[in-house]
């Protein structure tokens, strides 16, 4: 009989969703590889900008402003040193024998010098500045490709530990419906059973109750109530070889019919 026969319960649709949702690699278990790659590709970007800062990057980082603020501040030395000049030449017409002569001349060479080095000086510090300004960009960038990074990659662990908790959520719901399956199954299975039990032991107490009747009439077998094998019903074939032979069934009904 197939209702004798083990049944497995299915795979509950919970626990489907469940399988379906770890192998997606957009929101299952591997939901996590798009942020690690982003974590890597700043990783990389952060490891660009240690070393020494090239030209290329100092342009970059250099604020577009700086050429004009040097222009501005050299054109604004270049007229306070003219003015300064001009007061010099003004100071040495009073003094007899300077103005066009080699005090003059001397005096013009000491103040251009001095003049000159004073502008390569405030150019050399406008150019640091630049250069410092740049290095802290640069740095900041750094510090920002890093957090980056960690960033991606926090919440690459946290789309995986989320799609986990609802996949072990799903699982245990669906393991859940599948052992209430599986038990009516099982009580299916039993109850099955039960009802090919009920004649065989209606048959044996019968059996045991001819005996009783008709001494040397013999007993009556019947097979283990294991898993029916293909063939006659389990009914029929307890019937068979409970009776013993026709001979049982020819002095139960021949005794009744001489009495």
């Amino acid at each position: 009989m197939a209702e004798l026969a083990p049944q497995v319960a299915a795979q509950d649709p919970l626990q489907a969703a469940a399988y379906a949702q770890a192998v997606d690699p957009t929101k299952g278990l591997g939901a996590f590889q798009p942020f690690l790659t982003k974590a890597g590709t700043a990783a990389d970007a952060a490891a660009g900008l240690t070393g020494p800062m090239t030209a290329a990057q100092q342009t970059a980082y250099t604020s577009p402003f700086q050429q004009q603020v040097i222009d501005t501040t050299l054109a604004e030395f270049d007229k306070q040193a003219q003015m300064r000049q001009n007061q010099l030449a003004a100071q040495t017409l009073g003094v007899p024998g300077a103005f066009g002569g080699g005090r003059e001349g001397v005096q013009r060479a000491e103040f251009q010098a001095t003049s000159d080095a004073n502008r390569a000086r405030v150019l050399a510090d406008l150019r640091q500045r630049g250069f410092q300004q740049a290095a802290t960009a640069r740095q900041q960038d750094l510090a920002n490709q890093m957090g980056i990074a960690q960033l991606q990659s926090g919440l690459g662990g946290a789309a995986q530990d989320f799609a986990r908790a609802q996949i072990s959520g799903l699982g245990t719901l669906g393991a859940g419906q599948q052992a209430q399956t599986q038990a009516v199954l099982d009580a299916q299975r039993q109850a099955a059973a039960m009802a090919v039990e009920d004649p065989r032991r209606r048959l044996s107490m019968f059996g045991q109750g001819i005996s009783g009747l008709t001494p040397g009439a013999g007993t009556v077998q019947l097979m283990p109530t294991e898993a029916p094998a293909a063939g006659p019903s389990p009914l029929m074939q307890a019937l068979g070889v409970g009776l013993a032979g026709a001979d049982i069934y020819g002095r139960i009904f021949g005794g009744r019919k001489t009495t």
